[in-house]
């Protein structure tokens, strides 16, 4: 019978953000201490797990993320760059309440095209550049666990290709909340099953900013 291996996908903390910025791939964002909280309560509520591997995004806010659980299981953290926030043509802007971005005229030429979506990188290369980390992220962990730190649209994508759900999504409706863990189990290489959960639920302050 083939090992069973579970790969983690861990969307970081609550960012520092007092001026609600979409900020993507931006560098100088870090985990509030309430995000660093979060780090602190994932890292103790899977302490009992068997995790042989830990991944990043080379973001800060993934890899602080990822320090409480390097030092929980003695791991170091491998940065990869596939597990990166996706692209975006507004990063860097202030999104207010969270429909500020689409009431203001100047953005709607990048609007045109949801499906792929013409605002950002296609959803397609974020499957396959997702796809290719957890296949290295399995093999590393062949027959025992790995958690791999990477940002929500990212990890809700690669869930929605997994399961054989469109891609094209409301944002809204993303499962993939702060500090939450979606699941990957596999036999062999073939996936079994996805499960979600919030091991730090109870510290988030809903509404957070879609696509952190």
């Amino acid at each position: 019978m083939a090992e069973t291996t579970v790969v983690h996908l861990l969307r970081h903390g609550e960012v520092h953000n007092p001026a609600n910025v979409l900020y993507g791939r931006l560098p100088g964002y870090h985990l509030s201490e309430t995000g660093r909280q979060m780090a602190e309560t994932v890292a103790k509520a899977i302490a009992g797990r068997d995790v042989v591997a830990l991944f990043s995004s080379p973001l800060e806010r993934a890899q602080e993320t990822a320090a409480p659980l390097a030092a929980t299981f003695g791991l170091e953290v491998t940065l990869d760059d596939r597990l990166i926030e996706a692209d975006n043509i507004f990063q860097g802007v202030s999104v207010g309440n969270g429909d500020k971005l689409f009431r203001n005229p100047r953005h709607y030429r990048h609007l045109w095209n949801p499906l792929r979506p013409s605002w950002g990188e296609p959803y397609i290369e974020v499957v396959r550049r997702m796809k290719g980390a957890i296949d290295t992220a399995r093999d590393a962990a062949r027959g025992h666990e790995a958690v791999m730190v990477s940002h929500q649209l990212p990890i809700w994508i690669m869930r929605l290709a997994a399961e054989g759900r469109r891609l094209p999504h409301d944002p809204r409706r993303r499962q993939c909340g702060l500090a939450s863990l979606t699941s990957f189990s596999f036999e062999g290489g073939r996936l079994i099953s996805v499960g979600y959960s919030e091991p730090a639920g109870g510290l988030v302050k809903r509404p957070t900013v879609p696509g952190a």
